[in-house]
């Protein structure tokens, strides 16, 4: 069977980070929930701290080199993509959008998305509705329906918080199986074609051959 790769863009600014965090726990529950399926699974983790620099310089140039040339590489050739940024200004971070600015316009067509997104308060848990979403929507991703937020009170409590219940609804593990929205059924990604519409005046004349309503009727 092949081996499902999963990219995690973590894209915390400081070290330790809770964004890590959460990507490190989305990481294992995915690769888990891949494994209990019967699909190996690759998962590799993307820390866009460490390109911070050349992604400034990409950004000027158009060129990305090196280490992050090879990261983007990572995050576009996987089955599926693990989203994970800190809320800055309401919002997902400067470095989290610069990575998404640097990555070809159809790098994530087709491609199933799991959005994540920490904050320093839960008034932040939104976000992932009203910013990372339209954004991968534009991008023409397949998102996950359930994201998962997590504030500073979502860390205290170990496995049994309701963080935990996020991640596992959404990235099924064990015995609760691979849902609907979950990774384990992740496909390598696609680029859509576009449908073939029926010419105008065939449209029109069908619909001249259409019987009109009642109340419409001559």
């Amino acid at each position: 069977m092949t081996t499902r790769k999963i990219a995690v863009i973590a894209a915390g600014v400081s070290s330790p980070s809770s964004t890590r965090m959460l990507a490190d726990r989305l990481a294992a529950a995915v690769g888990e929930a891949l494994r209990s399926a019967g699909v190996p699974a690759q998962v590799e983790i993307v820390e866009l701290r460490g390109h911070a620099r050349a992604l400034a310089d990409a950004i000027v140039t158009g060129f990305p080199s090196g280490e992050l040339r090879d990261a983007i590489r990572t995050v576009t050739t996987a089955d599926a993509v693990v989203a994970v940024t800190p809320v800055f200004a309401a919002s997902y971070s400067g470095l989290f959008k610069t990575f998404v600015d640097v990555l070809e316009p159809d790098a994530l067509v087709g491609k199933p998305v799991l959005l994540a997104a920490t904050a320093g308060t839960a008034r932040h848990s939104l976000v992932i509705e009203h910013a990372m979403r339209p954004l991968f929507s534009y991008l023409r991703a397949l998102t996950v329906p359930t994201g998962v937020f997590a504030a500073p009170e979502d860390w205290a409590g170990g496995d049994t918080t309701p963080l935990s219940t996020r991640i596992d609804r959404a990235a099924p593990v064990g015995r609760r199986g691979c849902g609907r929205g979950g990774f384990a059924q992740a496909r390598p990604a696609f680029r859509p074609t576009h449908r073939r519409t029926a010419p105008p005046a065939q449209s029109i004349r069908q619909l001249a051959e259409r019987p009109a309503a009642p109340d419409q009727a001559p």
